[in-house]
């Protein structure tokens, strides 16, 4: 990673973060609500993610990076590279969380996934869904963020959708993956690294591709 990226990154961190990033990532607590669909704060991380890119557009945060001396790939990478750290510091943050998860409220949720390792595995997948819906789409075109929040959002729901449908008919997730730990540990061990391993692919995929469609924009 060169210095040009990691300078984008700070300047992401410190001018371009939307102030509501770190209360979304609060959301990271939500495992403490009983009977409620956990994954859900997972879409309330990609709003952070998605007001930053709005809030760029507002202030031209893209045509004042274009004007520094960095290139167009340097510009997308540091900005996926802003997502993929927001993504990882909620999963981190919700560990806590869902450990005190099972002795508050048992580690039993009637709304899907429970508190536990294959809640974390869901984490991954939708972050990696997320990630290939809006920047695909968004760095189609950098003024159009709101048209990428729509796409990757209905991504986002039918994954919720079908974490809790799953929950109550898949045999696989109904009867190994949500279930209190360390109960079926190999399941959702492997269920974790398949979903990290997703996640990884989802995000070179999405670099390779929105570099590409990034340097064939004319912004000015």
């Amino acid at each position: 990673m060169n210095k040009n990226v990691m300078r984008l990154l700070k300047k992401d961190f410190r001018l371009a973060m939307h102030p509501t990033v770190p209360l979304m990532l609060l959301s990271s607590a939500m495992v403490l609500i009983h009977n409620y669909p956990y994954s859900l704060s997972f879409f309330y991380t990609s709003m952070g993610i998605f007001f930053t890119c709005l809030l760029g557009r507002e202030n031209r945060d893209v045509v004042y990076s274009l004007n520094l001396p960095v290139s167009k790939r340097d510009i997308v990478s540091s900005r996926l590279l802003f997502a993929v750290t927001v993504e990882l510091c909620q999963l981190v943050l919700m560990t806590p969380f869902a450990l005190l998860s099972q002795y508050c409220i048992g580690n039993v949720n009637a709304a899907g996934m429970d508190a536990n390792i294959a809640l974390f595995a869901e984490g991954f997948a939708v972050y990696g869904i997320f990630n290939i819906v809006f920047f695909l789409v968004y760095y189609s075109d950098v003024n159009r963020v709101g048209v990428a929040f729509i796409g990757s959002s209905a991504a986002i729901f039918l994954c919720i959708a079908c974490d809790i449908i799953f929950s109550y008919t898949v045999p696989l997730f109904r009867d190994r993956l949500d279930t209190p730990d360390p109960s079926s540990l190999p399941a959702k061990l492997t269920f974790l690294g398949v979903s990290i391993l997703f996640f990884v692919i989802c995000c070179l995929m999405c670099h390779t591709v929105s570099v590409r469609k990034f340097e064939k924009q004319d912004i000015c």
